[in-house]
């Protein structure tokens, strides 16, 4: 499964982040883990520079097996 990437912008911090790429406003900060899990070299940034290339694994949405018919 292809990762994209997020090249951060001055004062990106990880919660605003997860909230861009994951289009979830009311949430992002609960799925900071996720891109935390892929971007293990920056676990202690806080406040980002410009210019840094974060990959980006699918939301848990999207990594969740599709119901079967039945359970619909």
């Amino acid at each position: 499964m292809p990762q994209d990437k997020y090249i951060t912008e001055l004062g990106d911090e990880w919660d605003g982040i997860a909230r861009k790429v994951y289009n979830n406003i009311r949430h992002g900060d609960l799925l900071v883990h996720f891109l935390l899990e892929a971007n293990l070299q920056h676990r202690e940034t806080v406040i980002f520079s410009a210019g840094v290339e974060l990959t980006i694994p699918p939301s848990p949405e999207a990594r969740a097996a599709p119901l079967p018919p039945w359970m619909k």
